[in-house]
């Protein structure tokens, strides 16, 4: 690596040197999954099943076909190799080599992880990487953990570890794993496991390394091995050799055991067929747990390998192994001093890449909150694999698919090759992307690095992700379904935080993923607007529960819904659009006409949603009495109601704004001259485009679904405490529902929507998520991002009542840094010491091994802030780093 300049930290070097490629320094990272099984991926079952038929408990037995798995683990990009952490108490049923959770079907709030564990620090280029899991000594409660649960009923709460007594008097082990790059191809790996509790302990750490099986799937595939190498004086070696990557060696200090077997399905056990070998994927689990003979290979030799190690640690005590995987042949004091030199350098060199991109003006306790948050979001990073025409067709060597494959899940999609690193919202709870979620992870992504925030944005995009029709696909349980599209609003923001950092805009990027977006844009009004009255459809959009009824499923009225939020989406995504054709005119001139495509569909969209007319199919989602947005229910004899339920859906019209600047209209005649006779010649557009004169004399237009005489009437809800405002952010449905809640009847059936500010109390979308109430940060930070442009427009001259019955007038800003720090609040100390995110669990609240130890959940309790849902969802409530870097705490 070159010397360090005054201009860039060390790990901005190692940035561009991989973005240069000179250097690959991203090769290995954290890009194992936490949970390979239960997933469409995996599934082979008749009828798509993909819980029951790849269960944990199959997971130790059965060789995975498009991913592995482990705890606190790192492989190469294209998954060959695989290194992970085992663990084994003395007591439990089995090794501890994957997370444990309910499935689907087991959790009473559909799935969960049933584990403590932390993504504590890691660097875009995974230089230095550190991870915690918390392994208790008593027997791990697997069954304990499913019946209780089953028990349960929505209403309940769920059933958590911490619950089960596993952790009283402190008895399990704090057991981090660190890694620190020597150089791209050379790993320094330490394992340190505490004791908190009072006795001694014993504890098995089985440092792990395997291949991905490759080889099980096609005929004469190669196969690679890994050995055991020659002993050195202060440490062992496992040697491995893989046809692509030659040979690596793992070293380990000291003198352990060391058990080898095959990455190999143990059809004995699953399926009752002799198996084809002695050695199989569960061989080590046997012969540590079960002391089985004959179940690891006396001859060292295999594709999965185990080094154990077996200390007995007193009460507050800890143990530390050295362990390197390297490209280098091994010789003696490869695990010496360069540990005691790389280790702290690494670290060092962590913090003053933070320091410049983040700051040092937060208090300890938020730069805490922002470390971890991208800890979390560089930690989720996963290598994907996923060939659908493969997976659909079945493998040479297995047995045909079910007859209904070929017409079922995601038949559409044989197109679709997925096989690289990709950003996850969860790597346990959501182990695979989902667009919309992905949108918002490369926000906060592009403040660390933008080059992967930039590469994650194009690959959606890609001709082997993005349908021939256009669609962009949504998650793999149906790629076919339509997430909010946020793609272009993502793209423009990335583009302009780049800019900011680097100084220099990647308009070349920029006008790659702008073309594509012009397929998917045509995709939307082709298949959303189906009758071209610019009136969207759309589906769940990401909202899951939040309607009266299934938006993606028939309705059981018959006809449909015309969506507010659906509609807003899209003048929403025109804007993004228009913005960023705007920025290429300014180089190309023939992005000009594109732009003024734009800014017509949007007037149209702005008007259509806002505007009330003489037929039944011309009503207007905007209710003039009400001051709010809502849905519109179409019935098939031709009648329409508004749904009158105050929720995020009446909201999201505030995201559709955009300011035009003088000097970007100015620069572009042809533009300027199809604006100014657009405005001219459809005078009943005007209210949807405002103007305003600046002190030079120019002219500043706001384009806007929410004009200026509803806006406050809109805000007037959203800053309500007991409406939306919660002391924590803005809820995803009003309060006001909690005793006021929306009924209607169908056919002898009761449907309604009733504020839960907590988990769902519904099946609807599975029940693992709840959009009837909790907080969520996503379109948070769209409103904040939103209130902020209104501002630019209006200044300082318009303000609210915030909150609202306050007598407190504040500017538009000043609503959005509200917002923004209440949100803050969720993940920092209140003045007696507590996070409101970790509710009422004292452990969390209390107990120093775990106060400062941050779980960033899908979405929050709208009264009190504790997380919900998924733990590990650092992916879009990582926003809060972009919120604490400009609105602080």
């Amino acid at each position: 690596m070159s010397k360090s300049t005054p201009h860039l930290t060390i790990e901005e070097e190692r940035l561009e040197e991989s973005k240069k490629r000179t250097v690959h320094w991203k090769r290995w990272g954290p890009y194992l999954s936490e949970r390979q099984w239960g997933t469409v991926r995996e599934d082979y079952s008749p009828n798509g099943e993909a819980w029951e038929d790849f269960s944990h408990d199959q997971a130790r037995s059965r060789a995975y076909r498009w991913g592995e798995d482990g705890i606190g683990g790192i492989c190469d990009r294209h998954q060959q190799i695989c290194f992970a952490l085992a663990l084994w108490n003395g007591k439990d049923p089995i090794l501890k080599e994957r997370l444990f959770g309910l499935t689907g079907n087991e959790g009473n709030h559909g799935e969960d992880v049933k584990e403590y564990y932390f993504y504590l620090d890691s660097t875009p280029t995974h230089s230095y990487m550190k991870f915690l899991y918390k392994y208790p000594q008593h027997p791990f409660p697997y069954a304990q953990l499913i019946e209780e649960n089953r028990k349960r009923g929505k209403h309940d709460w769920e059933y958590e570890l911490m619950d089960t007594g596993v952790f009283d008097d402190n008895r399990y082990f704090d057991v981090f794993i660190e890694y620190a790059k020597a150089t791209h191809e050379d790993i320094l790996i330490r394992i340190t496991a505490h004791n908190r509790g009072p006795d001694f302990a014993e504890l098995h750490v089985l440092p792990t390394i395997w291949f991905r099986n490759t080889w099980s799937w096609t005929p004469h595939a190669p196969r690679p091995t890994l050995n055991r190498d020659k002993n050195l004086g202060d440490a062992q070696a496992i040697h491995l050799d893989h046809e692509q990557y030659g040979s690596r060696w793992l070293l380990c200090e000291g003198t352990p055991d060391m058990l080898f077997t095959e990455n190999d399905t143990n059809t004995q056990r699953l399926y009752g067929v002799p198996n084809a070998g002695p050695y199989v994927k569960d061989g080590i689990n046997d012969s540590i747990v079960a002391g089985t003979q004959g179940t690891v290979n006396p001859a060292q030799v295999g594709t999965k390998g185990a080094i154990h190690y077996h200390p007995l640690i007193a009460p507050g005590q800890s143990i530390t192994y050295r362990l390197r995987l390297t490209n280098l042949p091994p010789t003696e004091g490869q695990l010496g001093e360069e540990f005691d030199t790389i280790f702290p350098a690494r670290q060092q060199e962590a913090d003053d890449f933070f320091a410049k991109r983040l700051g040092t003006s937060h208090s300890a306790d938020a730069q805490n909150v922002q470390r971890q948050a991208f800890a979390g979001m560089l930690w989720s990073k996963q290598f994907y694999h996923f060939d659908v025409r493969t997976w659909l067709a079945g493998d040479p060597t297995g047995p045909p698919p079910p007859a209904g494959r070929k017409d079922g899940r995601n038949a559409d999609w044989k197109h679709l090759y997925n096989e690289d690193i990709i950003s996850m919202p969860d790597k346990w709870e959501y182990p695979w992307f989902a667009a919309w979620d992905l949108a918002f992870h490369c926000v906060p992504l592009a403040l660390v690095d933008p080059d992967f925030a930039k590469d994650q944005l194009r690959l959606l995009v890609r001709e082997w992700y993005m349908h021939p029709n256009g669609q962009i696909p949504a998650y793999e349980w149906a790629f076919g379904d339509v997430n909010p599209p946020v793609h272009a609003w993502a793209t423009w923001r990335v583009y302009k935080i780049e800019k900011r950092i680097r100084g220099k805009a990647d308009r070349v990027w920029l006008a790659k993923i702008f073309h594509k977006l012009l397929l998917n844009f045509t995709w939307w009004v082709n298949r959303k607007d189906a009758d071209g009255r610019n009136i969207f459809q759309g589906g769940f959009l990401g909202l899951d529960n939040i309607g009266l009824f299934d938006r993606s499923a028939p309705l059981p009225t018959g006809g449909f819904i015309d969506q507010s939020d659906g509609t807003s989406w899209m003048g929403m995504y025109c804007l993004n659009m228009l913005a960023i054709a705007l920025e290429l005119a300014r180089h190309d001139p023939a992005y000009g006409d594109v732009a003024s495509k734009f800014f017509e569909h949007f007037v149209y969209i702005s008007h259509a949603i806002n505007h009330i007319g003489e037929g039944n199919h011309e009503a207007s989602l905007w209710d003039e009495t009400d001051g709010f947005y809502y849905d519109m229910l179409h019935f098939p004899d031709g009648h329409s109601q508004q749904m009158k339920v105050r929720s995020m859906v009446g909201l999201i019209p505030l995201f559709a704004v955009e300011t035009l600047e003088p000097e970007v209209v100015d620069a572009l005649p042809g533009f300027k001259r199809r604006l100014l006779w657009f405005i001219e010649n459809r005078p009943e557009f005007r209210r949807h485009v405002c103007s305003t004169s600046l002190p030079d004399g120019s002219v500043r237009r706001m384009l806007s679904i929410v004009d200026q005489e509803q806006l406050p009437r809109v805000m007037k809800y959203m800053l309500d405490e007991e409406e939306f405002l919660s002391a924590y952010g803005i809820r995803a449905l009003s309060k006001y529902h909690q005793d006021h809640p929306y009924v209607h009847h169908v056919n002898g059936h009761e449907h309604r929507v009733d504020y839960e500010p907590a988990e769902s109390r519904t099946g609807l979308f599975g029940g693992n998520s709840n959009w009837r109430g909790p907080i969520w940060f996503p379109v948070n930070f769209l409103l904040i991002e939103s209130l902020q442009k209104f501002h630019h427009f209006f200044g300082d001259h318009l303000t609210v009542e915030c909150p609202t019955g306050s007598g407190s007038q504040q500017t538009l800003w000043q609503v959005a840094a509200e917002i923004s720090r209440r949100l803050n609040r969720l993940f920092l100390r209140d003045p007696s010491g507590h996070r409101p995110v970790f509710g009422g669990v004292a452990m969390f609240q209390q107990d120093p091994h775990w106060r400062d130890y941050l779980l960033f959940h899908e979405y929050f309790h709208g009264d009190n802030g504790a997380g919900l849902g998924a733990s590990h969802q650092t992916g879009w409530t990582g926003l809060v780093t972009k919120l604490l870097e400009q609105s602080g705490e």
